[in-house]
């Protein structure tokens, strides 16, 4: 379980707890962006508690969603995990969802499981008009300029075999917001993989300041139009596949 964090400290011991409280056995690696108000701290101590499950990086500065992800997933396959998950760390996410995503990857059939708001039995709550206008209006454009069957392209609760994050050469994603999250579900549907959306509920943060901004809604506007464009050209599908799990974690280095 990938957890990113920039000033996290109301929401980050409890959701570890909640997850660590599961069925599953469960390991968690929070990486911090250098948060100003001790997030690293807390998890530092946490640790203590948590040996051998809980991990933390930590990074010199904040240097975005998507290099925190890739970061976390060459960590992650290099120490042998065959299932890879995303997760916000403010509640958004219900953590008992993880169950579900997990079975979708490990008994039906799915390479990519997506917590999908947008799929039957799917929704949000307490979000403002403009949020849902923002978040189903760049669904909808993004499938109609990709055609990528996905209903949530802009989900970030994810659950991936470990087949599927060997296979991307990661040095072509180049979002660091979340078209990334965009951006890593049509490299995993180029490359052939199954993906399965899982409904679920995605509640608006009650603890922290959401992250969300104008820059960001513009990469995912213009990200789209760039993925779609270098799917068509430039070899494009021969480039995104990794021959060897060669990459090396210099790129995204932790301190």
């Amino acid at each position: 379980m990938i957890i990113p964090t920039y000033n996290e400290k109301e929401n980050i011991s409890s959701i570890i707890q909640a997850v660590f409280s599961l069925h599953q056995s469960y390991h968690v690696l929070v990486i911090d962006d250098n948060s100003p108000d001790g997030t690293a701290a807390i998890v530092r101590e946490l640790t203590l508690q948590y040996p051998g499950q809980l991990f933390l990086e930590e990074r010199t500065g904040k240097l975005g969603l998507g290099t925190a992800y890739i970061y976390g997933f060459k960590w992650s396959i290099e120490r042998g995990y065959r299932f890879v998950f995303e997760m916000d760390a403010d509640f958004s996410h219900n953590p008992s969802d993880l169950e579900r995503l997990y079975d979708a990857c490990k008994n039906q059939g799915a390479d990519l499981a997506v917590g999908s708001r947008y799929v039957p039995g799917g929704k949000t709550e307490n979000w403002p008009l403009d949020r849902q206008l923002y978040s189903k209006g760049g669904a909808f454009y993004t499938q109609l300029l990709t055609w990528m069957p996905v209903n949530d392209p802009t989900a970030g609760f994810v659950c991936y075999r470990k087949e599927v994050l060997e296979s991307i050469n990661f040095d072509m994603i180049q979002f660091v917001g979340y078209a990334f999250q965009i951006e890593m579900k049509f490299a995993a549907w180029k490359l052939g993989f199954k993906i399965k959306e899982v409904p679920i509920t995605f509640v608006d943060r009650k603890i922290g300041v959401s992250k969300m901004s104008k820059g960001i809604i513009k990469e995912g506007v213009l990200g789209v139009l760039r993925i779609q464009w270098k799917s068509l050209f430039n070899n494009y599908r021969k480039k995104l596949k990794n021959t060897s799990f060669n990459n090396s974690l210099s790129s995204h280095t932790a301190n």
